[in-house]
């Protein structure tokens, strides 16, 4: 009988009457000894593997958040084992992350949303008999929840080139910090990375910072240890409220919250905080194996038909959204430069509960190698140009609190703080390559249409919606198609820009789609 999730020659014949999805695992050290090609072979099977109890899928006492149950005496097994609201919510990663095309690693259905904060409950059920706060149906200060209050139902995000996405924001970081520390005593100076205004930072006579004038970063990334310490400013790629610093950071999230997988390095060696029997359940030479797959995924890429009408359209197009604004914030291509395109992991700023850079060797590789799998991107001279669309920044996009597009719940504060239930208008600017065929849209993934996402931009994004309202039909046309030529392309395509076969069309040294 073939095995479903073959991870070595061998693992087919494992223990007779196994029922593991992964029988067996990467052991620490290995990932070094492996060729490239073997070791995103093992992270792929990972990604894609269906997770079953004899694993340690699962978590009896624990939370998705990693504490213990508010009520141990009610373990999650059985008819608990899964629920859809609070976790665990899913038996693998491809479970979400499978569009377009069936693609492993691409985005997901409103099917597959994510109710982001559900997992700091023990099994919510809304069932208001219940007192204890986050057992089951009230939060953290008794109050009775909802559906629409007790967490922030998010799209499922694409991972494609995901690689050049964390660099991205490594690189950014890097340039922030290095402002920040030429700020001498009663200094305030202007933070720019790759040209993106990010406000200013000051720092006071007495030594200690002042972050008011900062814009576009997580609150995270302004704390300090104490008032005398810096803020980090680190950019925060992941998760759409800009709350995870790296891939690998995701991925230690993504498997405790959603299938009760708890790695090694995050819960310890031969530990067993979730009480389902199982330790070790996944290795750190795993996490770098799925993190590396991840960071290994191709790049979206643009089709451009060649029906004389439409090309035209989406070269009009094209120019209205510069015209209009919508590339101040969608910024079309970010340089990556000094060899920023090799990928190295761990990577720099990873937080505690992480693999660190110092705690084992690095791994590295060329994200532009034509070995990986197709399309990848190109340097232009000793810079590769990133055509995601983004300027990695947090914008308002609600017209206010009373927006339906705003969030119940502000991820960036503690559980317990006030300004938590507040609730969030603040989001990454959405990256659109792949953005016409990884429906539906929005943070929330509640349009099916782009035109009903451009049209929803408020806030910040205000004056460029009313631009877009202002144009003519035959405008507005023209930009959507536009939008509709960013798509994830299929896989083992080798050109990032295309015909409706999928046939290679021109790309220009900037970065910026060329015709042919």
């Amino acid at each position: 009988m073939r095995c479903l999730a073959v991870l070595a020659a061998s693992a087919c014949f494992g223990q007779i009457g196994s029922e593991k999805a992964v029988p067996n695992h990467l052991a620490d050290d290995e990932e070094f000894r492996l060729a490239l090609p073997e070791l995103l072979r093992r992270g792929r099977a990972l990604f894609n593997a269906n997770w079953t109890s004899e694993d340690g899928g699962g978590r009896p006492l624990s939370k998705g958040n990693g504490r213990g149950l508010s009520d141990s005496s009610r373990r999650l097994e059985g008819s608990r084992a899964f629920n859809r609201l609070s976790g665990p919510d899913a038996n693998s990663c491809f479970g979400c992350h499978n569009a377009p095309h069936g693609h492993s690693g691409g985005g997901g259905d409103f099917v597959t949303n994510v109710f982001v904060l559900g997992q700091r409950f023990d099994f919510a059920t809304f069932d208001h008999r219940d007192s204890t706060p986050t057992r089951s149906s009230r939060d953290e200060g008794g109050e009775a929840l909802t559906l629409e209050t007790f967490a922030n139902s998010r799209a499922t995000t694409g991972m494609f080139g995901a690689g050049y996405l964390e660099m991205l924001a490594r690189q950014m970081t890097a340039e922030l910090q290095a402002v920040r520390d030429g700020i001498g005593l009663g200094e305030t100076k202007v933070l720019l990375a790759k040209g993106v205004g990010f406000g200013r930072l000051t720092r006071r006579k007495d030594g200690t910072w002042d972050t008011s004038g900062v814009e576009g970063l997580s609150r995270l990334s302004l704390l300090s240890a104490t008032s005398q310490d810096p803020p980090s400013l680190i950019i925060r790629p992941w998760h759409q409220a800009g709350n995870v610093i790296s891939l690998r950071e995701f991925t230690n999230n993504a498997l405790n919250q959603h299938h009760g997988i708890q790695s090694v390095e995050r819960f310890g060696r031969d530990t067993d905080p979730d009480g389902d029997g199982v330790s070790n359940e996944l290795t750190r030479a795993d996490v770098t194996a799925l993190t590396l797959y991840q960071a290994a995924l191709p790049v979206p890429g643009r089709v451009i038909p060649r029906d004389a009408t439409t090309e035209q359209a989406i070269t009009a197009g094209e120019k209205l959204f510069d015209q209009i604004g919508c590339a101040h914030c969608h910024i079309p291509a970010l340089p990556l430069t000094q060899r920023g395109w090799i990928f190295e992991e761990p990577g720099p700023y990873n937080p505690p509960t992480n693999l660190r850079q110092g705690d084992a060797p690095s791994l590295r590789f060329n994200l532009n190698s034509p070995q990986l799998p197709g399309p990848r991107l190109e340097p232009a001279g000793d810079t590769v140009f990133v055509p995601a669309y983004t300027d990695f920044k947090l914008h308002d996009i609600t017209s206010g609190e009373n927006d339906t597009n705003a969030e119940p719940l502000d991820m960036n504060f503690g559980t317990w703080s006030v300004n938590f239930g507040k609730g969030n208008r603040k989001f990454l600017t959405k990256r659109l390559w792949g953005c016409a065929n990884e429906p539906p849209y929005f943070h929330h993934g509640l349009y099916t249409t782009l035109r009903q996402a451009v049209l929803a931009h408020a806030g910040e994004a205000l004056m460029s919606r009313q631009k877009f309202q202002e144009l003519p039909p035959v405008g507005r046309d023209n930009l959507i198609e536009f939008l509709k030529s960013l798509q994830v392309l299929p896989p083992g395509t080798q050109s990032t820009v295309v015909d409706e076969s999928y046939s290679p069309r021109s790309l220009r040294p900037d970065g910026k789609q060329g015709r042919r």
